[in-house]
């Protein structure tokens, strides 16, 4: 698929973000509105919460209030979803599919363009067949989500190829969201499940991205879509190759314990991200685990 660069306004993007005052927006909103990052002439921002006290610039439920969401959406640039549920049951896991829906119906309706969350959860395990034995999940692989919440990602997407206006991020783990440097400690202090490659042993490998580079990104793809580009339907966004969550650990000065890894998990998790390079959204450096912490001290200002 060609991917088409198309030129960038001057004018502050208006995003709409609905759900951002979740996990994932936490770590996205300061980016977008803290001047030392550069992003505060470039996107006029509108995060949309359920309840008041939560930070959010329009309050509704997009479910139950149907015309407060026709009303943000048409006000808006470009729509990004980020609203969802992370756990539960299958049937819990369906209101990911549903709320989606909503934000797509109401952005066709005005005619603007959709950003969905979606996860590297829909890959499931590495193949071990060929050809792809051994080699980072393209986004056209055969998709085998081993958790309820990777398969309601995979509804997700189903139902979003429908609307030619909306694509789907595959995002990788998020630094500062995710497990080891997004949440405390649990009881008993952190332990790391390591895997023996020969004599080397290593810690699980995963695709990763930092917050003010997805926040980056997230703009720019924005900026495309509003312009009118055509971008792929669905594209993985990480950065480029793997880091070792034991590195990870040991770049933020965090203290762990290891224990061999169980026979089910998964050694190593990356996603091919050509086409994300391919468009300017992630810088072509390898991932590194100390510019990852770097990302999330300059939001926090120290990591625990």
């Amino acid at each position: 698929m060609a991917l088409t660069r198309a030129p960038l306004s001057q004018r502050p993007l208006r995003l709409l973000a609905i759900g951002a005052t979740g996990r994932l927006g936490r770590v996205l909103v300061p980016v977008w509105r803290r001047t030392e990052f550069g992003q505060a002439a470039a996107v006029e921002l509108v995060v949309q919460a359920r309840r008041e006290g939560r930070g959010g610039d329009v309050v509704f439920d997009p479910l139950a209030e149907p015309d407060a969401l026709q009303r943000a959406v048409g006000a808006a640039d470009v729509v990004l979803g980020l609203a969802g549920v992370t756990a539960g049951s299958a049937e819990d896991m369906a209101l990911n599919v549903t709320l989606a829906q909503a934000f797509c119906a109401a952005a066709q309706q005005a005619g603007k363009p959709v950003i969905l969350a979606s996860s590297a959860s829909v890959y499931g395990r590495p193949s071990t067949e060929a050809p792809l034995a051994g080699r980072p999940f393209p986004e056209a692989a055969p998709l085998a989500p081993i958790s309820e919440y990777g398969r309601a990602k995979q509804a997700m997407e189903r139902m979003a190829q429908d609307y030619p206006a909306c694509c789907c991020l595959r995002i990788g783990n998020v630094a500062g969201a995710d497990a080891l440097l997004g949440h405390a400690a649990p009881e008993g202090g952190r332990v790391l499940d390591v895997f023996a490659e020969g004599e080397a042993l290593h810690g699980p490998l995963r695709s990763y991205i930092g917050p003010v580079t997805l926040a980056q990104a997230i703009l720019r793809l924005a900026r495309f879509m509003a312009a009118g580009a055509s971008v792929p339907q669905v594209i993985n966004l990480a950065e480029a190759g793997v880091v070792d969550m034991a590195a990870l650990l040991a770049a933020a000065g965090i203290s762990y314990q290891t224990r061999p890894a169980p026979d089910m998990a998964i050694a190593r998790v990356e996603l091919d991200v050509s086409r994300a390079l391919a468009l300017g959204l992630v810088p072509e450096r390898p991932v590194r685990a100390d510019r990852l912490v770097g990302e999330v001290i300059q939001l926090r200002g120290e990591l625990s």
